[in-house]
């Protein structure tokens, strides 16, 4: 049982883009189990990852996660590290080796929407022959580029998308189709909004993202690759960081980031229990909504993003007058609601709505706004 401060502690609001709010059922959980998980006598961080202890940990989180996501059969789960910015590298050299094996140059095609997949890119040249397809660079990242004028090319491995901007608030609301052309597939960054709603997983070769938005603490990168994709890594790629071996070792070739994977999976079950991604999804939909039609019908805020390309997770906005930025988040911290700060590359505001945000935080940040623009 917690002790009673810890019960009665009061909880902000936290608008963190990342490492971002966790659900209290989780966070209590966690804090029950941390010196004595389920009778072991020992904490999670304590146990070794070979013992049957943690084995069941990570068992069952593998399969709530494919639960939750009705990941096909055909597909892998791993547990990595290195976050997103890690698997920028570590994509292109499980993905482009195919096409050496073949005696062909090795390629792969990018789409550019915001500053993660700029990221993505620049990493991945290092490893091939790498393209920009599609970019909305020159528009300030206001919409997600067209998927009608992606000028894909026939001798690429894979076509390379971020399905949610967190810094410029862009999200790719429907998965683009790319074609087979010679085995291209879908590669998506889905680090800030995955579990935040259903994703049909066969349109993608390969998913990724880093778990501290949606789903735990910053430690633990999930995959999700077909499994006909395993076993073509460069000959540089680091045994650690070949899928196929990773795979092969149930995701322990190396010590796991144990702790990570244990608070993940308590993410999953509490997901669950809110009845799934569909009810999830409803959630953030409402969530989004709330503020956007706030945004959108006041004259003292502006979200620049087009409406069709905007982020259920994140959403930046900005003040008529920025000279009162800092008074903005000096009010809105005193209320209880921090981290609204935005990117320092983009300035203004940014409010981060993962599934932990409950819908009574986004209405106080409305009341908030609402208040604020009144007085100014």
């Amino acid at each position: 049982m917690l002790p009673e401060p810890f019960l009665c502690m009061k909880r902000v609001f936290n608008f963190s883009a990342g490492p971002a709010a966790l659900p209290d059922e989780v966070l209590r959980t966690a804090a029950e189990e941390m010196l004595d998980w389920h009778g072991s006598g020992m904490g999670v961080m304590e146990m070794s990852h070979r013992g049957p202890e943690f084995i069941s940990i990570c068992d069952q989180a593998f399969s709530d996660l494919r639960e939750l996501l009705a990941v096909p059969a055909d597909y892998d789960i791993l547990f990595l590290q290195g976050g997103g910015i890690g698997e920028n590298a570590i994509v292109p050299m499980n993905l482009i080796g195919r096409l050496a094996e073949q005696g062909r140059q090795p390629a792969a095609d990018y789409v550019v929407s915001g500053s993660w997949s700029v990221k993505s890119f620049k990493e991945a040249r290092k490893y091939g022959d790498i393209r920009v397809v599609a970019s909305n660079e020159t528009e300030g990242f206001t919409a997600f580029p067209d998927p009608a004028g992606w000028k894909l090319n026939d001798d690429s491995a894979y076509v390379h998308v971020c399905t949610n901007e967190t810094i410029h608030g862009i999200e790719c609301h429907v998965p683009p189709e790319v074609g087979q052309k010679d085995g291209r597939v879908l590669v998506a960054d889905v680090s800030s909004h995955i579990l935040s709603r259903p994703m049909n997983i066969s349109r993608f070769g390969a998913v990724y993202g880093g778990a501290q938005k949606n789903i735990g603490p910053a430690g633990v990168t999930i995959v999700i690759v077909r499994k006909d994709l395993l076993g073509h890594a460069l000959p540089i790629t680091p045994s650690a960081f070949d899928w196929k071996i990773v795979s092969e070792f149930g995701s322990m070739y190396n010590t796991p980031p144990t702790y990570a994977i244990y608070v993940a999976g308590l993410a999953f079950q509490w997901i669950k229990r809110q009845g799934g991604l569909a009810a999830i999804e409803q959630r953030n939909v409402a969530k989004a909504k709330l503020l956007y039609d706030f945004i959108d019908g006041s004259d003292f805020y502006l979200n620049n993003v087009e409406k069709g390309s905007r982020s259920r997770m994140n959403i930046p906005f900005f003040l008529a007058d920025e000279s009162r930025n800092k008074d903005f988040l000096g009010g809105a911290k005193a209320r209880g609601m921090v981290q609204l700060k935005g990117h320092k590359s983009v300035g203004g505001m940014r409010a981060s709505i993962y599934n932990a945000m409950p819908l009574e935080g986004v209405q106080a940040l409305v009341d908030y706004m609402r208040e604020f623009e009144r007085k100014s």
